[in-house]
């Protein structure tokens, strides 16, 4: 065992990658499951993971603790839909007894907002001040496309709902070509008047590559070829019209901010494609089976799940964890230049986690 033991966690060594990049950000997907079926994240027909293969809550707090433990700041709770999992509150809970202490600087989720109503006020008395909204359309129609099974007026009264409790929202809006791709301007507007930041993300090749489209056709590889928007193209189309200033604003994320003048909301941009952003790298993922992904496109993993299951030693944990950390790589493949996809992943977002 080589993990290094202290009787004060904060004593114990930071986790540091091969690289010199030092990892306080995790993301952590606690359910497979959504009442959503985004076109870009499931198939509509989903099998989903059988329960017993899934970390219980309780050792989604230990191993998350174990994280903290190790140095990481920033925990970030994702799905699936986080806020379907049953009990989930208790998790939050736990996790907002390190905001508490002070050992965690930030307790966030990524949600598709359809939840918002019913837990947003228990979040923010908990501690969670920012949650990331995932929404592609402003237009119902495209949005009961897109989603599948969702409603759009169900996820703005969860924006609505967040803001009401204090706490910031963030949008989170897939560019995908020849289907949103009509509307940025009035995200941009929608946003701004709302006091809401907007991060646009270029979509990745992961989990089911047929989609559906509209008429009913399915095509694999070329129909996400076609999907895909370079958001260099995205900030051009919006510079016709705001004027987007260079800004050093960061939340710890990949995104990288311009501030919006004409409304003085910020606007990101997420580029796994077109610019990654690999080189500053400092977080990594756990699956909602345990599985620590050291990045989000390559299939190297460990299993954190039968380390927890099989002993209750914390130190072996750690140990695992800092094993895992040293194989991160430098950066992932995720291209499609040569206009085909190359660097898909097999797994679906909603088990990595958004």
């Amino acid at each position: 065992m080589t993990d290094l033991t202290a009787d004060n966690p904060a004593d114990l060594p930071p986790l540091i990658d091969p690289f010199a990049r030092r990892i306080d950000y995790l993301r952590v997907s606690v359910t497979d499951r959504c009442d959503f079926r985004c076109v870009y994240c499931m198939s509509e027909q989903m099998q989903f993971l059988p329960k017993q293969e899934l970390l219980t809550l309780e050792e989604l707090d230990r191993l998350c603790t174990s994280f903290v433990d190790l140095g990481v700041r920033k925990l970030r709770i994702t799905g699936g839909e986080p806020l379907v999992r049953r009990n989930i509150m208790w998790f939050f809970e736990r996790m907002g007894r390190h905001l508490q202490s002070g050992a965690l600087r930030e307790l966030t989720l990524t949600t598709n907002g359809s939840q918002l109503r019913r837990f947003a006020q228990d979040l923010a008395q908990i501690g969670v001040k920012r949650v990331n909204v995932s929404l592609d359309t402003l237009d119902e129609a495209k949005f009961a496309r897109i989603t599948r099974w969702g409603r759009l007026a169900q996820v703005l009264d969860g924006i609505d709902a967040a803001q009401e409790a204090g706490m910031a929202v963030k949008l989170n809006c897939v560019a995908l070509k020849g289907q949103n791709d009509d509307e940025f301007h009035a995200m941009v507007e929608w946003c701004g008047a709302r006091g809401i930041d907007l991060v646009f993300i270029e979509v990745m090749p992961m989990g089911d590559m047929s989609i559906s489209s509209e008429d009913g056709a399915v095509s694999g590889d070329p129909m996400r070829l076609d999907q895909y928007l370079s958001l260099e193209d995205v900030r051009r189309q919006l510079a016709e019209r705001w004027t987007l200033s260079d800004s050093a604003y960061s939340t710890g994320g990949p995104a990288r901010y311009t501030r919006c003048e004409e409304t003085g909301a910020k606007i990101g941009f997420i580029t796994p494609l077109s610019h990654n952003f690999c080189e500053s790298c400092n977080r990594v993922r756990v699956t909602c089976t345990g599985q620590l992904f050291m990045c989000l496109g390559q299939d190297d993993d460990a299993d954190l799940r039968k380390v927890l299951r099989a002993s209750p030693d914390d130190a072996e944990l750690h140990d695992a964890i800092r094993r895992a950390i040293a194989r991160k790589p430098k950066g992932h493949d995720f291209d499609y230049s040569r206009q085909r996809v190359d660097g898909q992943m097999p797994r679906h977002m909603n088990v990595t986690g958004g």
